[in-house]
């Protein structure tokens, strides 16, 4: 009840213009900012990025913003994505996938009615495109989990010309641990997070250890079949589970990855790369900071905590 109630109060928040204004200016909040989130503009994403890629970190870019409703909208996301990448391309960090970007269909016209799918289809299409002439990897980003067939449906589409595309499933659902069985196929990379966002759908767990558990199986799921597992985790007990199934499995370092949110665990981060992890941050930027961060905090309770440790600890 205390943690709906929170929920409640954080996403009221985000909606509130006056006191995001409030926010904003905050020092505190800068500095919260400034750690979780790279930025407003391409300029800080690049430099974020040239700045982890340093310390020996892989990067996962996203341009903050969803729900687009506007089909001039979802071509300008589109577009920016496009400029993003032949940027990240002119400085090398595109090579090999060490900078990529995860997308959001809803982003890209996914929400407009009966047309939505065909047109954030075409717009992801483009920006695949543009990732594979720079020489990196795209990723989608799964949301709502009434839009998980949707966004499935697209990325089969996608991968039909570019194998590589990469998928995001969410172990809170139930159907996941059979999605995880589709997708574990040669060249498939499918991300495996908790959940960020909180569905009512009665097929989703609702208990925070019943989560972990489904987590646990998906990744037996993805270790041992023939894909590219990322795991998108904070949890060390998550993250220890999954070391051990790799080697168990005798995956090369090469063929999976860990993940973890910008200024989150940072030093953990660096210390699991220079172990010879594959180590991913995921970096999101752009003006629509505010409504980002309050929600994550609001989707899931645990993270109001987890960024309060962050802030107060390096570890």
């Amino acid at each position: 009840m205390i943690a709906e109630a929170q929920r409640a109060v954080l996403l009221a928040a985000s909606r509130n213009s006056r006191l995001r204004d409030v926010v904003e200016k905050a020092p505190v909040t800068r500095d919260l900012v400034r750690r979780f989130v790279a930025g407003t503009g391409d300029d800080h994403a690049l430099e974020v990025s040239a700045d982890l890629r340093s310390q020996g970190l892989l990067v996962t870019l996203d341009r903050l913003g969803e729900d687009v409703t506007d089909e001039a909208d979802a071509e300008a996301v589109r577009d920016a994505y496009v400029g993003l990448l032949g940027r990240l391309s002119a400085v090398g960090l595109a090579d090999d996938g060490d900078v990529e970007v995860s997308v959001k269909l809803s982003a890209l016209g996914q929400a407009l009615g009966s047309t939505g799918e065909s047109v954030a289809l075409e717009n992801a299409r483009v920006i695949v495109e543009a990732a594979a002439l720079a020489g990196t990897t795209v990723t989608l980003d799964m949301e709502d989990h009434t839009t998980v067939d949707s966004t499935l449906r697209v990325l089969e589409q996608l991968r039909a010309d570019h194998p590589w595309v990469g998928a995001v499933l969410q172990s809170q659902l139930r159907r996941t641990e059979a999605d995880c069985r589709d997708l574990a196929t040669a060249g498939s990379r499918v991300r495996l997070c908790k959940g960020a966002y909180a569905p009512t759908d009665p097929d989703a767990f609702d208990v925070a250890h019943e989560v972990d558990r489904s987590y646990v199986r998906c990744l037996k799921v993805l270790m041992n079949g023939d894909g590219y597992p990322m795991v998108a985790s904070h949890d060390p007990t998550l993250i220890e589970i999954a070391q051990a199934l790799a080697r168990d499995v005798g995956r090369e370092e090469s063929s999976w990855e860990l993940q973890m949110l910008l200024g989150v665990r940072p030093e953990e981060q660096t210390r699991l790369a220079a172990l010879g992890r594959r180590m991913r941050v995921y970096v999101p930027f752009g003006e629509d900071w505010y409504a980002y961060l309050v929600r994550r905090l609001a989707e899931r309770p645990a993270n109001l905590a987890l960024l309060l440790r962050s802030l107060g600890s390096r570890r």
